[in-house]
């Protein structure tokens, strides 16, 4: 049975959340701040950590970088109401495996546990290269898991959109990047897809160069796109190579996109998004 450990200060929150995930069949530790977390990973095993950002003592940001120091780290999900860009991004450059917002959705906590007890490479880091608000660089592995985590980080980055503008995006944004890692990438986690995230008053744009030769998209049989007489004919094709399950997903993109430009070879892209309206931007 997994063994979860819950970071929280706020009592009514460390509750909720701790019955949340007792009904759910798993067993539950406490601590209310950071220093008496530690105390406890560093001296029994854990199998996911939930932590609150801002605690007494040690924060959750601290524990964060003191718990990838133990040699062997449990994954970790944040759990914070402060959906700031430092704060978001300082997590993800600490290691954070997951990051959910408060308050906190019961179904949306299960799925992200479930998630980060089913890591099978925990030492799979995505680095961020750049940090701030307007202009983000991040590498992540080949793995298609990465790619599920970075759209709930993109979801939680644009936390100022309207929801439906910020699904569209974190769905654009996902196939592009779940593409870069199985063609470019091959799947393979020790190779890097680079992804820059650019905000600007009215406009956002993201570019994601992946580490292959690139492709032509008119030889690629399991995708939707060539296959316009039979609109499923590319799923068994994709199912009979073992990639993952795909439906409409480039030509979404290609909806949803306001700009959407390839380089020569393909293997970097360039998805633009103009912000029309910026008074429906919340403050």
């Amino acid at each position: 049975m997994s063994k979860i450990l819950i970071a929280e200060d706020d009592g009514p929150t460390r509750v909720l959340v701790e019955a949340i995930l007792k009904d759910a069949g798993y067993t539950t530790e406490t601590a209310t701040d950071g220093k008496r977390a530690y105390d406890r990973i560093a001296e029994t095993p854990f199998d996911l950590v939930l932590t609150d950002i801002w605690m007494p003592g040690i924060n959750g940001l601290e524990l964060l970088s003191k718990i990838k120091t133990l040699p062997a780290p449990p994954p970790v999900i944040v759990m914070t109401s402060d959906d700031t860009p430092d704060t978001l991004l300082e997590a993800i450059r600490e290691q954070t495996y997951h990051y959910i917002p408060k308050p906190i959705d019961p179904q949306e906590l299960i799925r992200l546990v479930q998630d980060g007890l089913n890591a099978t490479e925990r030492g799979m880091v995505i680095e961020v290269a750049s940090a701030t608000p307007n202009w983000v660089e991040i590498l992540v592995p080949c793995d298609q898991k990465a790619a599920a985590r970075m759209r709930n980080f993109v979801m939680q980055l644009e936390a100022d959109l309207p929801e439906d503008l910020r699904e569209t995006i974190a769905m654009s944004f996902y196939e592009l990047l779940a593409n870069a890692i199985e063609w470019g990438g091959q799947l393979d986690p020790t190779k890097k897809v680079r992804i820059a995230f650019l905000r600007f008053e009215r406009m956002l744009m993201f570019r994601i160069e992946d580490p292959g030769s690139g492709f032509d998209i008119n030889a690629l049989d399991h995708a939707a796109v060539n296959n316009p007489n039979d609109p499923i004919a590319h799923m068994s094709i994709r199912e009979n190579r073992g990639l993952r399950p795909g439906g409409f997903g480039l030509l979404m993109v290609k909806t949803s996109a306001d700009e959407l430009l390839y380089n020569e070879s393909r293997n970097e892209v360039v998805f633009v998004k103009y912000l029309d309206n910026p008074k429906d931007i919340s403050e």
